[in-house]
């Protein structure tokens, strides 16, 4: 009796994690890349959400598992293979873009500018802003309890409002999908999943996952990984369908000229009108609102257990939330343009080590050499360096032609061979360390 009770338990925590974390990975900024996929692609818009699936998706679900495939079951077991102090300088860099330098600050703006400037266009940006980030604070400041608020609370009107619009577009699509002349589906959704950037905040939701499941009672290994790994899928088929949804809208406006020359926000916009009529607008807010605060709610509660775990303690999670909000509130007021111009190629040079980081800690116990992982990360830094800045000279050209570069992977091959390098070069003596959101003990890794 008393292990059903159990199972039963564990199941329904992994189901209000799993509905937390689509919430925190299902940001605004996902929301308008699929109709634009679609759009693009026509009636190849099936193979371009394949593309999308693998560098978004499916890339952000492998980052989460990342954390607990390590042997140390821990963020530093990921990036501690470049070295212990350039894995924490890389992560408290991400931390801080994805956190106050951009993501979080984004929120705010995105759902100003896309939905409460058309309802309330007297309404000035910065008292949106206040009030926005003064509910995240309050529902934030309890890092046991934000996992719960998502899942249980949020999430919910979420999907609600999402399937809603998704199902009507289904039933009564706009037009039927058409082809594209020299469209090439399978690039396009490459390009528009690696554009999401979720990767970077896979890895860093796993400490929210963590606290979440010491705040129910599971600090079990086994439990911890069976948690986190049951939350990851529920997650990665909940974004699968909504932006596969997505996608097919876009796809269904993908003959009309109207349609044709939208960049991805007013696309969304337009689409939303057309399904709906005049609640469209309504809808489209509701949905940015709810999609953009379960995700300033989630990379906050990060940030806080990020800090306060790297600095021992020294920092604690209250003072650095509420720092972590105010200081977006600040951002959040420069516009949604310039945050992303200002933070994309930070993020752009940072990605492939991470992803790098990402896959070989997957092979992390057959191969024990970090020399491998950290070389392969390094090479792939100094080529997305490169790729991203767009050096000239001979530099820039051997990058330029590297196979896959077209897709924005030209960093593919050079992590590679820095792999091989990094096998000629004698391993350190192994040291085990529980390091900042460590799931399991020394003694339970063996």
């Amino acid at each position: 009796m008393e292990n059903k009770k159990s199972g039963n338990r564990l199941r329904a925590t992994t189901i209000s994690m799993g509905l937390a974390l689509f919430a925190a990975q299902f940001g605004a900024g996902n929301l308008i890349f699929p109709p634009f996929l679609g759009r693009n692609t026509g009636s190849g818009w099936l193979i371009g959400f394949l593309g999308f699936f693998i560098m978004d998706v499916g890339l952000a679900a492998a980052a989460v598992l990342s954390v607990v495939a390590n042997r140390k079951g821990s963020i530093d077991g990921v990036v501690g293979k470049m070295g212990n102090k350039a894995g924490k300088i890389m992560m408290i860099v991400i931390i801080l873009c994805l956190g106050p330098g951009v993501c979080i600050p984004r929120t705010a703006a995105t759902t100003y500018e896309m939905g409460i400037h058309l309802l309330m266009p007297w309404m000035p940006q910065w008292v949106f802003s206040a009030i926005f980030f003064g509910a995240t604070l309050a529902l934030v400041i309890r890092p046991t309890k934000v996992v719960d608020i998502i899942g249980n609370v949020l999430t919910p009107i979420l999907l609600a409002v999402m399937v809603f619009l998704i199902i009507l577009g289904i039933v009564h699509p706009i037009s039927s999908p058409v082809a594209i002349p020299d469209s090439v589906p399978i690039h396009d959704g490459i390009l528009n999943g690696y554009q999401t950037l979720d990767g970077l905040g896979g890895v860093l939701m796993t400490l929210m996952l963590i606290t979440a499941a010491a705040g129910h009672g599971f600090t079990d290994k086994k439990d911890v990984t069976k948690l986190i790994a049951g939350a990851d899928t529920i997650s990665a088929v909940l974004l699968a369908l909504v932006y596969g949804g997505l996608t097919y809208l876009g796809a269904t406006v993908s003959g009309i000229k109207a349609f044709a020359g939208l960049e991805q926000a007013p696309l969304l916009i337009a689409i939303t009108n057309k399904l709906m009529g005049g609640y469209g607008v309504i809808a489209l807010t509701v949905i940015i609102l709810m999609a953009c605060l379960t995700t300033a709610i989630g990379l906050s509660s990060v940030a806080g257990n990020y800090f306060e775990e790297a600095s021992e303690g020294k920092l604690k999670y209250k003072p650095v939330v509420i720092t972590v909000i105010a200081v977006s509130f600040a951002m959040s007021n420069f516009g949604l343009s310039t945050i992303i111009s200002v933070a994309a190629p930070i993020l752009g040079i940072l990605y492939p080590p991470l992803i790098v980081l990402v896959v070989m800690a997957f092979f992390d116990r057959k191969i024990t050499n970090d020399r491998i992982a950290g070389c392969a990360a390094y090479f792939a830094l100094f080529a997305s360096i490169i790729e991203t800045v767009g050096l000239p000279g001979t530099l820039g050209s051997i990058v330029a032609a590297m196979p896959l570069a077209e897709y924005g992977l030209g960093w593919i091959l050079p992590a590679v061979v820095g792999g091989v390098v990094g096998a000629f070069i004698p391993a350190k003596k192994p040291e085990f360390n529980v390091a900042e959101g460590a799931v399991f003990t020394e003694a339970e890794a063996e």
